[in-house]
């Protein structure tokens, strides 16, 4: 049966019944179950479309301090994109489902709360790329990330090829991408693809641990740091530039004096997101 989650209006900005993912807010956390565990999750169009309607239209970021994407089921977070879509595709029809989903999966990158995968299954293809779009990722020891795509006479098409590289290095990616070998969640926190790595269906607890840590420092400069982090790996911009421009603009905010009141004062800041 699909499942409908609605989202009360006073917590978003618009509402939506969802029919692929499931949405559950708890503690100024947004958790999102992509949820076809039948099809292991894998990416249609409407688990596209349903994210992107999420993270363009609904989420309010000032009713919330993060965002936990997980899988429904026990055994795969994303197993790949949904094959089934991919008959009768062309040149034209690839290029602009590529840069839709490119478009899809900026939008969690630079989205301005952390974003972590709870990655509880194997995290495949598209999969592995959706995973790789978070900020952050906290693995089950179940979990299992790779880009098997060569073995369809294809190339990893959601930013993989990219991201990978950032994540691990060139030589590791390049290995993974042209071997095809899936690698366990420990040899992923190794590599630098994960960031934790937890037993089997604790994945959404650590992430919310790790949200809950975030959400007490100021939500202005958590939000500056994915901006310049993410400026990085912008080639067209400058990150240092991008920076000092940050820097500046969080030195007059009320939340930068109450910060260094709190700091001087030894107690608890009280951020007010100004």
């Amino acid at each position: 049966m699909i499942q409908l989650f609605i989202i009360a209006k006073n917590n978003f900005k618009e509402n939506m019944e969802y029919q692929n993912i499931i949405l559950e807010k708890e503690d100024r956390i947004v958790t999102i179950t992509i949820n076809r565990p039948k099809a292991l999750n894998a990416l249609n169009q409407g688990v596209l479309n349903e994210l992107d309607h999420f993270f363009q239209n609904e989420a309010d970021i000032s009713q919330i301090d993060g965002v936990i994407i997980t899988g429904a089921g026990e055994r795969a977070f994303v197993a790949g994109a949904d094959i089934k879509e991919f008959s009768g595709l062309t040149r034209e029809i690839a290029m602009e489902r590529g840069s839709n989903v490119h478009d899809i999966y900026f939008s969690i990158e630079n989205f301005q709360r952390p974003v972590i995968a709870a990655v509880n299954g194997f995290a495949l293809g598209g999969g592995c790329e959706l995973a790789m779009a978070c900020h952050m990722r906290v693995a089950g020891n179940k979990a299992r990330f790779g880009q098997p795509e060569v073995n369809l006479g294809i190339i990893p098409g959601y930013g993989g090829t990219q991201r990978l590289v950032q994540l691990i290095g060139k030589a590791k990616a390049l290995e993974l991408m042209m071997t095809t070998e899936m690698i366990d969640a420990e040899t992923a926190l190794r590599l630098g693809l994960a960031n934790h790595v937890v037993p089997h269906g604790e994945e959404i607890e650590k992430a919310k641990e790790l949200i809950k840590t975030i959400g007490t420092k100021s939500p202005l400069a958590i939000s500056e740091v994915i901006k310049c982090v993410n400026t990085y790996f912008d080639k067209n911009a400058n990150g240092y530039t991008q920076e000092i421009a940050s820097f500046s603009e969080l030195s007059i905010t009320e939340d930068f004096k109450e910060g260094a009141a709190a700091f001087v004062e030894k107690r608890k800041a009280n951020w007010k997101g100004k």
